[in-house]
């Protein structure tokens, strides 16, 4: 039979009563005759309660100090489970990411896993045994205890999967599967049963909330395949995995992507020379701001409009930023807008289909939506639109591309 991985999120583990219903669904999963191993988080909302704990004696904790502290809400939740399984009849072992172990490196509340080591682990699998895996931590060589950031237990679980060479790493949430877009935004939007890496990865990034970005690269390195499905009911979800040759039947979109939290920035009036953008995005870098979208325009006068986004939350602190860079390169001024969204298509049979980006700007236009900035990569076309006009430009791409239509979708 198969080894699989199981991660479940805080939401499934978010009760005693759920710990109870994930040990029903692991068990399932054993009486079949398959080798399990479970990932778990911290039950929903511990690991924010912990840090509201620290934040009340603390202002800016010692992060050696945050790792110790938070690391604790997996704990809870690993005994827990291995206790629902035992009172079930099956055998079953808790163990923390050091006693794995599951080595990273020393960056305290963002580590990356180096090495895991399987020898334990593949002494209880072939004991009968359930292992039950504390996620989001590890430990760094010189015994610290490690977290791997927000979101890390996906991280954990995929690490793991590939560790053991398992036959699948699946991804326990609140939702049933990667969806064509948002279900909240379109209706009808549909269940994908299987999407790429390289779309998975694209869609995470662009806005996509079903799995974080750092575990579908993971996955991708070393080709474990994925599979999300729902904690709170049946069915296959979908399977991330590589690209193979059933993508020339794959619809031209699989998925359109959104993110409202963008704000766009615009240093009129610079001087075109030779390393300008270099000294306009150097200064943001060097405050640890990230950019997204960029667009130049030279006009006529021998100046060129530098615009770029930024997440929303560091708007201020960009402004700040370039007002003192405009005033240092002689630009005329510093505008911005923190009203946009981003709206993304993304497909890998973009490759093979000419006509895709005007379809979608048609689209837009249909609808009277102005774009104001573009951005392309080979498997998606990503646009910059005002804000308030986010969720007509999903629903008519959606109906434009025939998304919630099975089978082939229109390029």
């Amino acid at each position: 039979m198969a080894l699989y991985v199981q991660k479940y999120g805080g939401t499934s583990v978010g009760s005693v009563e759920r710990i109870e219903a994930v040990a029903d669904k692991v068990c399932g999963f054993k009486q079949q005759g398959h080798d399990i191993v479970v990932a778990v988080s911290a039950m929903s909302g511990e690991t924010n309660r912990l840090i509201g704990l620290a934040k009340e004696i603390q202002s800016q904790p010692n992060p050696r100090e945050m790792d110790v502290l938070v690391s604790t809400g997996e704990q809870v939740t690993i005994a827990l489970l291995c206790m629902a399984l035992e009172s079930r009849g099956v055998s079953a072992r808790s163990y923390t990411g050091a006693q794995v172990k599951i080595l990273t490196d020393n960056t305290h509340t963002k580590a990356r896993i180096q090495d895991i080591e399987v020898t334990s682990m593949q002494r209880d699998l072939e004991a009968g045994r359930v292992i039950v895996v504390a996620g989001f931590q590890g430990v760094d060589p010189d015994g610290n205890i490690t977290t791997l950031g927000r979101g890390g237990s996906d991280t954990t679980g995929v690490a793991l999967a590939a560790a053991l060479k398992a036959d699948e790493c699946q991804i326990y949430t609140d939702v049933d599967g990667v969806y064509t877009t948002d279900p909240r935004v379109v209706e009808g939007a549909r269940r994908l049963d299987r999407i790429t890496f390289e779309e998975m990865l694209e869609m995470a990034s662009l806005g996509s909330k079903v799995l974080q970005i750092r575990a579908v690269e993971f996955a991708g390195k070393y080709k474990v395949p994925l599979r999300v499905l729902s904690s709170f009911s049946e069915g296959q979800g979908t399977l991330i995995t590589i690209e193979d040759d059933a993508a020339v039947e794959k619809p031209v979109i699989s998925g359109i992507a959104f993110n409202r939290d963008e704000a766009k920035l615009t240093v009129i009036g610079v001087p075109d020379v030779p390393g300008v953008a270099s000294k306009i995005l150097g200064p943001v870098s060097k405050a640890n701001i990230e950019v997204d979208v960029i667009v130049q325009n030279v006009a006529a006068d021998n100046t060129t409009d530098f615009t770029f986004t930024v997440h929303r939350n560091d708007y201020e602190a960009t402004q700040k930023v370039l007002e003192k860079v405009a005033s240092e390169l002689g630009a005329r001024e510093v505008v911005g807008d923190n009203k946009i969204a981003k709206v993304s298509i993304v497909g890998v049979g973009m490759r093979s289909h000419a006509g895709v980006a005007s379809k979608m700007f048609d689209t837009l236009a249909d609808e009277n939506i102005n774009i104001q900035m573009i951005s392309t990569s080979e498997i998606k076309v990503s646009v910059v639109i005002a804000e308030k006009y986010l969720e007509l430009a999903v629903r008519a791409l959606h109906s434009a591309f025939e998304m919630d239509v099975d089978g082939s979708v229109s390029g």
